[in-house]
């Protein structure tokens, strides 16, 4: 695997138009016609990582969601590059488990 494979289980942002949107999650499928993600609006990511910590009830969650290709913008991979921590690195540190073990994925890899 390389720095630039986007493989299942990877955490991406999906940068959407018609409508304009922003996604966070974890890649499920990328295909010619679409990208299935596990996610939630980027807006809602604060949020749900503050629930997730402080164990509430399960008022946001992540969705699998399919985006045809023709909304899709760009994907990025979700990923710490430098200063700049990622959504599921700052996940990882306020919560106390990966991303991965809060969704109960079978794909759990430790950095």
């Amino acid at each position: 695997m390389t720095p630039f494979d986007l493989i299942p289980g990877t955490p991406v942002v999906l940068y959407l138009h018609g409508p304009k949107e922003k996604m966070w999650g974890i890649l499920i499928s990328l295909l010619p016609s679409g990208v299935i993600i596990r996610g939630i609006d980027l807006v809602a990511f604060e949020d749900w990582m503050r629930q997730e910590a402080h164990g509430e009830e399960a008022l946001l969650g992540l969705t699998t969601s399919f985006f045809p290709m023709g909304r899709v913008e760009r994907m990025e991979r979700d990923e710490t590059v430098g200063a700049a921590i990622s959504y599921a690195d700052r996940f990882a540190v306020t919560v106390g488990r990966t991303v991965q073990q809060a969704l109960g994925m079978a794909r759990d890899r430790e950095s």
